[in-house]
Order: C-alpha cells, then sequence, then structure tokens
C-alpha cells in the first residue's frame, strides 16, 4: 500500500529520532561503557537470546539494571515470508526470582526511558519490567511502512513473542498492564493468548464496538460529574461558538504559528475543537471551577479553549497517525452530539469526522470491522481470568468500558467516583488499595 507524503516525512523525523538517540548514546558515562565491556549476568543473558539486538544500558532511580533494546518481530506472524522489523523494548531488572511486569503499551514507549520512570504495579511489587513499545509508533516503525500489518491481532503476536522470549529469564508470575490503548491491548492480549500471562491489570481500557461507538456522547451530555458542571461546560463551548467571529482569526493565527495544515477548512476545525472540549475537559480531570466566566474577555476565553483542547490533535502534525488507522480499523472511538451547538456550526455534520478530518486521502477507504470486538466480549462472557479493571467515574471512555461485567469470580471491575482516564490504583481510598492489593498478592502465591 503507497503512503502519503505525510507519513513519508514521519519516517524521516523517526530516523532523525533515531540518528539523535544513537549520538545519546555514544555520549554515555563512562561507567555505562565500563558495564558493556564487563556484563553482568543479566546482561550475559540478554546477549544470548534469540532476537534480540542493540542492548543499550540506562541510567535508573528505579532499578539495579535497565536497559534499552530491540527484538525481531515478523510484520505479519502467519506469513513470515512478509518481512520483520525491530520493537523497541525498555527492561527494568530487580531480580530473577521475582514476579514481571509486561507492560503492554499502545503508543510510543520514549517516557520509559526516563531514569525515574517505574511502573506503577512494578514498584508496588518490587518487579521486574518488561516494557513492550507498540508496532508503527516511534522506534517500532517498519520501513517501509506497509499500513496492512497494523492489526491488533499482529500486535498480540508481537507480546506473544516477547513474553515467550523473556520467560527464559523470568520463570516467576507475569502479571500485563497496560493504560488506556495499552490497557485495550492487555485485554485483547489476555483474549487472544490467556495462558500467556498469570493476571492482567487494565486501567481506563475502552472496548469499543464501531468507529462512532455511540455511548460516549449520552454519557457526557447525561452521566459525567453534576448537572450543573454539564451545563457549565456546555455554556462554555456555546460561547466559544458565538464569539467565532472574534477568537476565529486568534485560532488561524495560532494554527499557522504552531505550522499546522488540515484536510479541512479552518472554520471546521474549530467546530470540531469545540465540540472536542467536553471530551477532553473531562478525560483528564479538569476542574469545572477552571472554565472562564461567560463575561471574559476574548484572549482568557481562547487561552482556556486552545489549554483544554489543541488543535494539533486535528492537523496533518499530528502525533497519533498510527492510532488513527487502528481507530478506524478495528479499535473504534467515539462520536459528536452537535444538537446543542446547531444553530452556531459551520459543519452540517460530524457524522464520520475521522475520515474526513484525520485520516489521509489514501486512507480513506478503510471500514470497521467488529470482529475483535465480538471475539473479546465473547470470551470475557464465557471465561473468567484474572483480572482487575480500572476506571474513572468521570473518564468519558467508561462509557465503553466493560463495567457490564459483573459477578465473576475472578475479573473484578473497580470504577473511582468523580476519577479521570488518570485514575490508577493509587488514586483510590485507603480501603480500596488495600482491597485490590490483597487480591494481586493472593494471586501472586496461587
Amino acid at each position: 500500500m503507497p503512503i502519503s507524503l505525510f507519513y513519508q516525512k514521519r519516517i524521516m523525523k523517526h530516523t532523525i529520532s533515531l540518528f539523535i538517540w544513537t549520538v545519546c548514546i555514544l555520549l554515555l558515562p563512562l561507567e555505562f561503557i565500563h558495564a558493556e565491556n564487563n556484563p553482568t549476568e543479566l546482561l550475559k543473558k540478554l546477549q544470548s537470546l534469540p532476537g534480540i539486538t542493540d542492548i543499550k544500558p540506562l541510567e535508573s532511580n528505579a532499578y539495579p539494571e535497565k536497559y534499552v533494546l530491540f527484538i525481531e518481530q515478523l510484520l505479519d506472524p502467519k506469513h513470515p515470508e512478509a518481512g520483520s522489523f525491530k520493537q523497541r523494548i525498555i527492561l527494568g531488572h530487580i531480580g530473577f526470582d521475582r514476579p514481571t511486569i509486561l507492560v503492554t503499551e499502545g503508543y510510543a514507549a520514549t517516557y520509559a526511558l526516563a531514569p525515574r520512570y517505574q511502573e506503577e504495579l512494578s514498584k508496588r511489587l518490587n518487579a521486574n519490567l518488561v516494557f513492550v513499545e507498540y508496532r508503527y509508533f516511534d522506534a517500532s516503525m517498519p520501513d517501509p511502512c506497509n499500513w496492512d500489518y497494523l492489526t491488533v491481532e499482529n500486535s498480540l503476536y508481537d507480546l506473544h513473542h516477547v513474553t515467550t522470549t523473556f520467560k527464559q529469564l523470568y520463570p516467576q508470575k507475569w502479571i500485563s498492564t497496560g493504560i488506556s490503548k495499552g490497557g485495550q491491548t492487555t485485554m485483547f492480549y489476555r483474549a487472544y493468548f490467556p495462558d500467556d500471562v498469570d493476571f492482567s491489570v487494565p486501567y481506563v481500557a475502552p472496548l469499543n464496538k464501531s468507529l462512532e461507538d455511540g455511548r460516549h456522547e449520552p454519557f457526557i451530555a447525561e452521566t459525567v460529574s453534576t448537572a450543573q458542571n454539564r451545563e457549565k461546560v456546555k455554556e462554555f463551548q456555546l460561547e466559544v461558538l458565538k464569539r467565532k467571529a472574534e477568537l476565529l482569526p486568534m485560532f488561524e493565527r495560532y494554527c499557522l504559528n504552531k505550522g499546522y495544515t488540515f484536510r479541512v477548512p479552518i472554520t471546521e476545525i474549530y467546530d470540531f475543537n469545540v465540540l472536542e472540549y467536553s471530551f477532553a475537559l473531562w478525560q483528564w480531570g479538569t476542574s469545572v471551577t477552571k472554565i472562564p466566566s461567560p463575561k471574559a474577555d476574548n484572549q482568557t476565553i481562547f487561552n482556556h479553549f486552545i489549554a483544554i483542547c489543541e488543535p494539533d490533535y486535528f492537523s496533518e502534525q499530528s502525533p497519533y497517525p498510527s492510532f488513527n488507522v487502528q481507530a478506524a480499523k478495528e479499535l473504534g472511538y467515539y462520536g459528536y452530539d452537535t444538537k446543542p451547538f446547531e444553530k452556531y456550526l459551520t459543519i452540517k455534520s460530524s457524522k464520520n469526522y475521522m475520515y474526513r478530518v484525520m485520516l489521509p486521502a489514501d486512507l480513506q477507504h478503510l471500514s470497521f470491522d467488529d470482529t475483535l470486538y465480538k471475539k473479546t466480549v465473547k470470551f470475557l462472557k464465557e471465561n473468567d481470568p484474572k483480572m482487575i479493571y480500572i476506571y474513572g467515574g468521570d473518564d468519558p471512555w467508561t462509557a465503553s468500558g466493560v463495567t457490564w461485567l459483573e459477578e465473576k469470580e475472578n475479573i473484578k471491575v473497580y470504577t473511582l467516583p468523580g476519577g479521570s482516564h488518570r485514575t490508577r490504583i493509587g488514586s483510590f481510598d485507603k480501603k480500596t488499595q488495600e482491597e485490590i492489593m490483597t487480591l494481586i498478592n493472593r494471586w501472586l502465591k496461587e
């Protein structure tokens, strides 16, 4: 499948970032170079694993040893002749006799390179970390880029290969976990390879049934927070639309200065940004007290609007092109409720906005396949694997979460009242945290 100029530019940027990363490796402190010349037991074992290359030590405040490395993966596990690519992994080592946390990241792994990074369960359990970057993101982008191989099933075979490989080092319990799209990946991985790990902890993981799922809009309009707070959010959106004549030039200048380009007219992007505002505000838990008064000046209104909802989300420079492709193909997404704003909108409808706004012309032929959704629902209904789901009560993604899972002995769902997409085990009250950790520690001993 040919790729657009936009994606060619992204691959070029990816190549430059790899060059910068290589330079940084060359500038590592002398003690790291010494470590490579005098390998530890772990490093020797890593070097002996099949398909593992480019092992580099990382500085860490959390792990005695930490490395970034690559594992060779098949582009299409069912058709090896399609070729392979290198997938980035970050390894944090505590001990060969400790449990291992498998982080099924849904995006890039760059933040896990930081010395201070330590995943929540890894910290709580004093466990090893195997952090897997998702295929087609950052350093794990195949070259050339053929989008046909970017499927959830292929990504799960990636994880299966990683787990099988690293179990040669870490024979104790394995726990898979991920956040948001990474949480989805944790869930899907369990459905496709139920015996690869001992238990799973997906955070804020939606399970969407279509490209515009339909459950998020009524959740935002009728369920999230309080009626008074919901009204305050809607009033702000209406105010931004009413001031379109004054704010649109500011919006256009802002996008121009940022270098953003779009596939549809800027007036339509303005509308979509207004529609996105409520989802973004509730998703990230922004307090409604931060919303300016309807009487505030234009600059104050504009600054808040942009702070909550950055228009790069809709731009051709979006950092998430790979996600958009997956959403359109099989992950699904959400729609917008335009009825309260119809009087002020330039767009006539938001239907199929992802195709028009977020996918380039050469990929607009994609159609949504609900096979993944149906397979996962069937698995969760008919089985009872050890899983703990964590959700935020005010997070719009919870609308398509698996909160309907009830009366299971092993699957547990915890929803934090008022919680956002940032909800973690540590977000709950002490009693609930103890309940969750007691269950996890019991599973570790079984």
